[in-house]
């Protein structure tokens, strides 16, 4: 678990193994993502879990077992903060063997600390409702799933992180949500952002209702949440372990919450420059959802720092009110929805650019 105090940049990526196959040609590297569609969990999910399950045990146990909560305090936790995930979770841990090191992990209560990159944004205008995001995050460390579930009854369709929480993702309801970073490098006592997202999307209808659950619920991390819903409610809520929840009517989010807060992180990764150009664009004339969409894919906030950890893995579109996804890359685009999923597989190249000879 991180100390409070800084680190090196070069620490920022914590865990320590790829839970895929990411070796790539001509020095790059490269991810197949996965569009899979499992209604409840089943032998897809079982697949998945025996694919990156040493590598995520591996770096849920880097700073040793007694380092991590016991099962029985994980289970409690479960129990009060996600009552409706527990059925979910108990059929979970019967895949995976019953293992009880699983099971702790599998609670995402008080794992170890994390660094992503990311930015966002929620646009209400021509072709909107729809919300936007880059995920920036170390090539090696990413699953590529592309989940379709009914775990608890309801639809929902997300990008999978530690094996069932999800990094974005949209309801049928019409509820759609994203996380960064918030880039502070406290950690506490709480459960890790991915659950809570997918926790969020299974039983919330609308923005409000998700506020009223993500503020009671306890965050080990420094995080931000950009929410959308049909209707054009949004809202950036900041959270960390040590201060109150910040609901703020802004429609976008980097990797920071106030700026003093982790000033060597900020001007790594460039989250002040990504959100002054997101709000540039949201405040252009005649700006419209495809325009906005299209400048996730263009610098600043498409990266390509790939060797060091920092470059754009996918670009999101969640539109709450066509109930569809456009997950995009330079070059291809995956476009699911809740009446039409395909199962299918996308493999993306990733190489930094190659610098001109003098």
């Amino acid at each position: 678990m991180w100390s409070s105090e800084q680190h090196e940049l070069a620490m920022l990526p914590v865990r320590s193994d790829s839970p895929v196959d990411t070796a790539g040609a001509n020095g790059g590297a490269r991810l197949t993502f996965r569009a899979i569609d499992e209604p409840q969990p089943g032998e897809q999910w079982l697949a998945a879990f025996t694919e990156m399950w040493p590598a995520y045990r591996a770096w849920y146990l880097k700073e040793g077992e007694a380092a991590r909560p016991n099962l029985r305090t994980c289970r409690r936790m479960l129990g009060t903060w996600m009552p409706e995930l527990v059925p979910t979770f108990q059929r979970l841990v019967k895949l995976a063997g019953n293992d009880r090191i699983a099971a702790r992990f599998l609670s995402m209560y008080r794992p170890p600390g994390y660094v992503i990159g990311c930015s966002q944004a929620a646009f209400t205008g021509e072709g909107g409702p729809v919300l936007a995001r880059n995920y920036d995050y170390p090539v090696a460390r990413a699953e590529g799933i592309v989940y379709s579930t009914a775990w608890t009854g309801r639809r929902v369709i997300g990008m999978s992180d530690c094996l069932w929480g999800l990094l974005d993702g949209i309801n049928d309801a019409g509820l759609a949500m994203s996380l960064t970073f918030g880039g502070r490098s406290t950690v506490g006592d709480g459960f890790g952002i991915p659950l809570v997202i997918r926790y969020l999307l299974e039983v919330c209808t609308t923005v409000g209702e998700a506020c009223g659950v993500l503020t009671r619920m306890p965050i080990h991390a420094a995080q931000n949440v950009t929410m959308l819903d049909r209707s054009g409610d949004f809202v950036t809520v900041h959270l960390s372990p040590d201060r109150e929840p910040e609901l703020l009517n802004v429609p976008v989010a980097a990797n920071h919450q106030r700026r003093d807060d982790w000033p060597q992180y900020a001007v790594a990764v460039g989250t002040f420059e990504r959100e002054q150009r997101l709000l540039e664009l949201l405040r252009t004339p005649q700006m419209n959802a495809d325009r906005l969409v299209d400048e996730f894919l263009r610098p600043p906030l498409y990266r390509t720092g790939f060797a060091t950890g920092i470059g754009t893995l996918y670009t999101a579109a969640y539109y709450p009110a066509q109930g569809r996804v456009e997950y995009r890359w330079p070059d291809h685009s995956i476009v699911p929805s809740f009446e039409r999923f395909a199962p299918q597989e996308h493999t993306q190249h990733y190489r930094d650019p190659v610098a001109p000879i003098a």
